[in-house]
């Protein structure tokens, strides 16, 4: 598998089995087809991770219902359910530490609920948005949009996990956590291009 598709991400969690149950059973990652995995660490880390994962729908609805089943299987939220001028979104902390928001672009339902989700993206924040796109550039990666130095989001095989990247601050303010943190990560990325570590400290291993 080539760099410029994540085969799957993995989260590092202190209690791989109970963050598998909620992943599935709350908003319905599968790990053999979601590109979303679990493994037990027990790395120190502290504050904001540094990331952020989206999930992505069609509409208002599904948002309000994948928040739900979050929120009913004990996670916290750091921003209810609300309407912004790009659309439609919420985000809270699962209960293994790790940071989600669900969006949809759509301000208006056009059907039944469902926690069906039509994209997964990686949110990376980072302290230099245009130094770390020139990283992935130069190792494959072909840029899908980008704002300037704000926000970048790279091309990807349809049913993949996408990367974008954010300034730090950027995606804690969107999110709704303090930027600050220290230690591990708690991620790690797949790829068929091996392991290394990119200039904000996100490991990537061979898939």
């Amino acid at each position: 598998m080539d760099m410029y598709s994540i085969d799957h991400i993995t989260l590092e969690v202190a209690d791989s089995a109970a963050a598998t149950r909620f992943y599935v059973d709350a908003l319905g990652l599968d790990p053999e087809t979601s590109g979303v995995t679990v493994r037990t660490s027990d790395t120190p880390t502290s504050g904001f991770r540094g990331f952020a994962l989206s999930l992505i729908t069609a509409q208002p609805a599904d948002v309000d219902a994948l928040v739900q089943a979050a929120t009913d299987a004990g996670a916290t939220i750091l921003k209810a359910p609300t309407k912004s001028f790009w659309g439609y979104g919420a985000a809270f902390t699962a209960p293994d530490g790790t940071v989600w928001q669900v969006a949809s672009e759509s301000k208006k339902n056009t059907g039944p609920a469902s926690k069906k989700v039509t994209d997964v993206v990686l949110l990376l924040g980072v302290d230099d948005v245009k130094a770390t796109k020139q990283f992935y550039v130069d190792r494959g990666l072909e840029v899908g949009k980008a704002f300037g130095g704000k926000y970048v989001e790279f091309a990807a095989p349809e049913g993949t996990v996408k990367l974008a990247l954010y300034g730090r601050r950027a995606i804690g303010k969107q999110v709704g956590v303090t930027p600050e943190g220290s230690g591990s990560h708690r991620i790690a990325v797949a790829s068929g291009a091996g392991d290394f570590t990119d200039p904000d400290g996100y490991a990537w291993e061979a898939a």
